[in-house]
């Protein structure tokens, strides 16, 4: 049996994100349920916000320019651990860029 994968949300609690760091854990359980070993918060300093799966990053506020969007950190997440995976609605919104957003 294969493990499952393991996110990683380490984010800066000086700068009190961590209801960010929650909610994007919730978005992430939300979507990917029992495929998901865990989804751990780690509190840390100096503006960090990293997301990782397994080890391997998927997302750094300072490289990346800001905080990601949900559907963005599902498609990595997706892209790295399920590549035959729909995310259903948010990857129609992926192959039609020209269509406007909610």
């Amino acid at each position: 049996m294969a493990t499952l994968p393991t996110v990683t949300i380490t984010y800066c609690s000086q700068c009190n994100w961590l209801l960010r760091a929650g909610w994007m854990a919730q978005e992430l359980l939300s979507s990917f349920s029992t495929d998901l070993a865990a989804v751990t918060l780690v509190p840390g300093t100096g503006g960090i916000y990293q997301i990782s799966v397994d080890g391997q990053l998927i997302w750094d506020r300072k490289t990346d320019g800001g905080f990601p969007d949900a559907a963005v950190l599902k498609q990595r997440l997706r892209d790295i651990c399920f590549p035959d995976r729909s995310l259903g609605h948010i990857d129609k919104a992926k192959s039609n860029p020209e269509t406007p957003s909610a």
